[in-house]
């Protein structure tokens, strides 16, 4: 894979699915990475990237921990990975979990009332996490 220096951090040129990165994080959440899942094309969008994130801290009163350590789908441009993504660490399997939201994701998108994250990594953690946590 070639890789080219910008602003001092490392980025693919081509990003690819099953690459591992090192992102921009919220504080307390330095250790989370990015997965690519899934990559595809859509006329007027372009590319879709979509992801999982893992190695979070995201406050969720929907389960017994209290706290949800993985986001197993958010849809994102590739702006979003240009702004957000450090560092490729490793290559892994997709997320298992990731397919139940694309799903859903895929339906809602195809009638429209589903669309891409353009905001970085880390404001999408907070967005979900706001989401989940309103009354």
């Amino acid at each position: 894979m070639s890789l080219f220096s910008f602003a001092g951090s490392a980025f693919a040129k081509d990003f690819g699915e099953g690459q591992v990165w090192s992102y921009k994080t919220r504080e307390g959440e330095e250790g989370s990475t990015v997965l690519i899942n899934k990559i595809e094309e859509v006329p007027k969008l372009g590319k879709i990237f979509h992801i999982s994130i893992s190695g979070v801290k995201v406050k969720n009163p929907g389960i017994s921990s209290g706290v949800s350590t993985e986001l197993p789908h958010s849809p994102v441009s590739e702006e979003t990975l240009r702004k957000s993504l450090k560092k490729l660490i490793r290559s892994s399997s997709p997320n298992p979990g990731y397919a139940e939201g694309y799903k859903i994701w895929r339906e809602g998108f195809d009638k429209g009332e589903a669309g891409v994250f353009t905001i970085d990594v880390a404001e999408i953690v907070d967005v979900i996490e706001k989401t989940i946590n309103q009354p």
